[in-house]
């Protein structure tokens, strides 16, 4: 899916759930982790730094902004090799969801330096701003709030708002009736949700407690918020592109889709 338009612009860098893969029966929806570049205007936010965040350009109008929405392993994967940050004189943001008093650079430590990896992301040769994640904030024009989400280990759901659009980013999300009321009213008129669809109905059985959701699910928040569009992520790591087609063949809507690896929208 495609559009050429300006707007809020979206890219879909990689979509995969829980695991990078190297299957060739996953290259139509891709095998990198969860990363998503959105452009608005001059300004580039990223959500989340899965590995999918390796392809992403080095060079923007202003310092990009790369939110982590929660801390596993699957939603950071690809900082320790973004180029952007060891080029000298580039300036990129990192906001860490922490708790209240508590060092988001330390925090990244205990994944980025020895001995699971060379050295810090502080170190690196670029200008690294290590922040925590608080919200609300504002990237220039671009409004950045933010909800609890349900997950192990906590997790947040993000909405980025430009110029009357909006992109609501719910990655990494079991169904729980208290968090969903919360997540259908912030949802309320998006323009795009991105929602967890890891799972099917008959699977969710064996997942409880995994903090990941349906396309079922999905279709009540849909439903309920009155988005103009639901992209269903966070593929299941076995799950291959023909399993996908058959899911997406059967939900039979037109405006729920199952996000590929190198999507791109403009709202």
């Amino acid at each position: 899916m495609s559009t050429r338009n300006t707007g809020l612009r979206l890219k879909v860098l990689g979509t995969r759930g829980s695991m990078a893969t190297n299957r060739e029966d996953q290259a139509i929806f891709g095998t990198a982790t969860s990363c998503y570049m959105v452009r608005a205007g001059e300004e580039t936010v990223f959500l989340d730094a899965g590995n999918g965040l390796l392809t992403a350009p080095v060079d923007f109008p202003r310092p990009p902004h790369i939110l982590l929405s929660h801390l596993h392993l699957d939603h950071l994967l690809g900082l320790g090799m973004y180029p952007r940050l060891a080029k000298k004189g580039l300036e990129t943001t990192i906001h860490v969801p922490v708790p209240r008093g508590k060092d988001p650079a330390k925090l990244l430590e205990r994944v980025y330096s020895p001995p699971f990896w060379p050295v810090s992301l502080a170190s690196y040769a670029g200008d690294v701003r290590i922040l925590p994640l608080s919200f609300p904030f504002q990237i220039g024009e671009v409004t950045v709030e933010g909800i609890p989400g349900n997950h192990p280990g906590n997790s947040f759901i993000i909405k980025l708002s430009w110029r009357g659009k909006s992109i609501v980013y719910a990655s990494d999300y079991e169904y729980e009736e208290t968090s969903f009321l919360r997540l259908i009213k912030f949802a309320e008129d998006a323009d795009l949700v991105l929602y967890d669809g890891q799972y099917t109905s008959d699977e969710l059985d064996d997942h409880r407690g995994f903090g990941h959701s349906t396309a079922e699910h999905a279709l009540e928040l849909l439903d309920r918020c009155r988005a103009r569009f639901m992209w269903l992520i966070h593929h299941d790591p076995q799950r291959s592109d023909e399993e996908l087609q058959a899911m997406a063949a059967r939900l039979n809507r037109k405006d729920v889709y199952f996000t590929r690896e190198g999507d791109e929208i403009v709202l």
